[in-house]
């Protein structure tokens, strides 16, 4: 694999991909209108969109699961049609079905996974995958007999055994709980700091915030946004602050009449504001020096799912025109 992981080229990019779905009456959905997208090599890349934006087309068309219409798509380097064998030998796809045969350990199961991409026995890095993903103590049991959670480490396994230089997430964490949420984020960074470039689509906004540098938003099948996750979040630089009172107010304080301040309850102030020319400990002085005594202070930031919000709203508004 020493060979996938050298040049320049990005880990995955696509130019005006298409893709037309026909069904029986003639009738045609452009599940794709055009998509380009480039994802560095090395990268935590966010997928996001919503339900059929186009996000596992896209994917299944990487994976070699889908033929596309038209345009071109590239894993390093190496297009899904022409180099076939060398673009999926470059990716591994974590799906968000759980696909495995329960007949199968989870031992077996990656040693058959190994012998699809002709990987020898001397080569094959089973215990080692399989400690990493924490299934060491599960390796002789069968697949229909450990949890939806280890199922699904199980297929992270499996997606990983011809070491990859490009692995695709989707929706991994749907249905998992807590602790395995966060034992495969764990995992994930360690993957990723090691140079391997991790694609991920979920739902759970507040995951790719946290793990993703990059982002791309789908909706309908274009691109309605791709960009550093702080450049997406900067544009709705706004802040929320509630001071909570001792005293009860029935007015806004006039010291807060050039603000945009209302009242939340007799105890609660809400102040909209932003970050970049706001002064928080001033505020504070003002009504210090007013007589109103401060309880407690909560503030919220604009985070993700507002952009991703904002985004689509506005796509959906330019769609219609």
């Amino acid at each position: 694999m020493e060979n996938l992981l050298t040049g320049q080229e990005p880990a995955i990019k696509t130019l005006e991909l298409r893709k037309i779905y026909k069904s029986q009456k003639n009738d045609s959905i452009e599940a794709l209108k055009g998509l380009d997208i480039e994802v560095p090599r090395g990268s935590f890349f966010g997928l996001l969109g919503p339900n059929g934006a186009g996000k596992s087309t896209f994917i299944n068309i990487l994976a070699g699961l889908v033929n596309r219409t038209s345009g071109q798509a590239k894993i390093c380097g190496y297009d899904t049609i022409k180099d076939m064998r060398l673009a999926r030998m470059s990716i591994g796809v974590v799906p968000q079905e759980l696909v495995l045969d329960p007949f199968f350990t989870a031992r077996e199961a990656l040693d058959v996974q190994a012998g699809y991409y002709g990987i020898k026995d001397s080569n094959k890095k089973t215990d080692a995958i399989l400690e990493a993903v924490g299934l060491s103590d599960q390796a002789d049991a069968y697949a229909r007999s450990l949890s939806g959670g280890m199922r699904r480490r199980l297929m992270v396994a499996k997606a990983l055994v011809h070491s990859p230089p490009v692995v695709i997430l989707d929706e991994p964490t749907a249905g998992v709980d807590v602790e395995l949420r966060q034992q495969l984020w764990a995992y994930l960074r360690e993957l990723n700091e090691s140079g391997t470039t991790i694609v991920l689509t979920t739902h759970y906004l507040e995951e790719a915030e946290a793990l993703c540098d990059k982002i791309a938003i789908i909706y309908e099948g274009s691109l309605v946004a791709c960009d550093k996750t702080s450049a997406l979040l900067a544009p709705l630089d706004k802040k929320e602050i509630i001071i909570t009172t001792e005293d009860a107010l029935d007015v806004v304080p006039k010291e807060l009449n050039n603000l945009d301040c209302k009242i939340l309850s007799p105890h609660e102030l809400l102040i909209c504001y932003k970050s970049r020319n706001f002064n928080i400990s001033k505020l504070l002085d003002k009504l210090s020096d007013g007589g109103i005594n401060i309880i407690d202070i909560t503030t919220k930031e604009a985070d993700l799912e507002d952009a991703f919000l904002h985004l689509t709203s506005s796509a959906k508004y330019n769609m219609s025109d």
